[in-house]
């Protein structure tokens, strides 16, 4: 990793403005999930302990430029201040005067969290007005800081814009995700076993002939395996094709040869449901009207074949549709058979995939968990991260 870090830079006595990612889950007016905001607790606390005030920004969901109380901050700022042991300032505003006259208030040693980033329309347009207010905060000493992993592949406002104005460099949480993700890209220990997932193939072709390029082997499951079985010609019932991918995964699977590896069977059910009949077949055997929900038993002991022996790991997408208890079974199955390997570099990228490993009780043996779903998909396909490129490099 060849760009600035906190450690690169005095920060005594500046105002610092660190983009976070603290876009976390909320309910009942309290945070559900805290995983983000830990994350980023190491660069915050460096910079405290470094006599720098501290100005924190973050989106959080999808309230469309303009303010939605359903989004705001404020409940994060109050348990942040509990993981800190210290008061959090909370300013009700992004830019403005009120945000102004806190900053300027702000003392070395202090911290406050903005409101919402995306309450504001500029944010995603990367208006250049917005970021200029954004950096004025930190003043004519600031500095801009990108801790926020899991946005660096949207060029915003508080993610790019930013960096026109203050000199940018990274946190502790960006720099453990450029390392450990950018390993995998240039010097994987091998066998390396990438495992992809989830939904959809049309938003991982790219990632998915990156992967074949840099992996030994890529086992695939969920529901982007089906589009791979409609190319190979299986009837799939009433499961989710995309049948626009369809020659594309046929052109995937000619290049791929022996490197490329679907489920052999597969548990379907007769609808979308909990609590649907469901039964274990080959998966070139799906009757009409039923549907693919998760991998089945062969499967799961396939790919942890494939699995024994790796040195270096990475998965992205669960196996089937783990919502539902009775399909969780494979991805749950997959989660284990990651964590037991010993002496093995194991990185876990994704929203559902780092939930699967959480609930499978094994986050603890993973060496690390990614806090960017699309954001790593996007690096591993080797494109450039606007948050990334325009920090200072070394």
């Amino acid at each position: 990793m060849n760009k600035k870090t906190i450690r690169d830079v005095d920060v005594k006595g500046r105002k610092v403005l660190v983009r976070v990612d603290f876009n976390v889950p909320i309910q009942d007016g309290k945070v559900a999930d805290d995983t983000r905001i830990r994350a980023a607790l190491p660069t915050i606390r460096y910079l405290l302990d470094h006599g720098a005030a501290v100005i924190l920004m973050s989106h959080l969901g999808r309230p469309k430029g303009k303010p939605d109380p359903k989004y705001s901050l404020q409940p994060v700022a109050e348990h942040l201040a509990t993981l800190l042991g210290q008061p959090v300032k909370f300013c009700p505003e992004t830019v403005g005067p009120r945000a102004e006259a806190m900053a300027r208030e702000l003392k070395p040693g202090e911290v406050m969290l903005l409101e919402n980033t995306r309450f504001h329309p500029g944010e995603r347009k990367n208006d250049p007005e917005f970021a200029r207010q954004l950096a004025a905060l930190a003043g004519p000493d600031g500095l801009f800081v990108n801790d926020a992993f899991g946005s660096a592949h949207r060029a915003h406002a508080s993610v790019v814009g930013v960096a026109q104005y203050l000199p940018a460099v990274a946190g502790f949480l960006m720099e453990k995700e450029l390392q450990f993700l950018g390993r995998l890209l240039t010097s994987p220990e091998r066998p390396f076993v990438a495992i992809l997932g989830g939904a959809k193939i049309s938003d991982k072709i790219g990632v998915i002939r990156s992967l074949l390029q840099k992996a030994d082997k890529l086992l695939i499951g969920g529901g982007m395996a089906n589009t791979f079985f409609k190319a190979l010609g299986y009837e799939v019932g009433d499961s989710l094709v995309e049948d626009e991918v369809v020659p594309e995964a046929r052109a995937i699977l000619e290049d791929a040869g022996e490197a490329l590896v679907l489920p052999v069977d597969a548990v379907i059910a007769d609808r979308f449901a909990a609590d649907a009949a469901r039964r274990v077949v080959p998966v070139d055997q799906v009757p009409p009207g039923w549907r693919i929900l998760d991998i089945g038993p062969q499967t799961v002991e396939r790919f942890k074949a494939e699995l024994r022996g790796a040195k270096t790991v990475f998965w992205n997408g669960p196996m089937g549709v783990f919502e539902f208890p009775p399909f969780a079974e494979g991805t749950f199955a997959i989660a284990r058979a990651v964590a037991d390997l010993k002496d093995a570099v194991t990185v876990i990228g994704g929203g559902d995939s780092v939930s699967a490993v959480k609930q499978a009780g094994v986050a603890d043996k993973i060496t690390h968990i990614s806090t960017g779903g699309g954001a790593s998909l996007e690096f591993l396909e080797g494109k450039e991260l606007p948050g990334v490129a325009v920090l200072e490099d070394k």
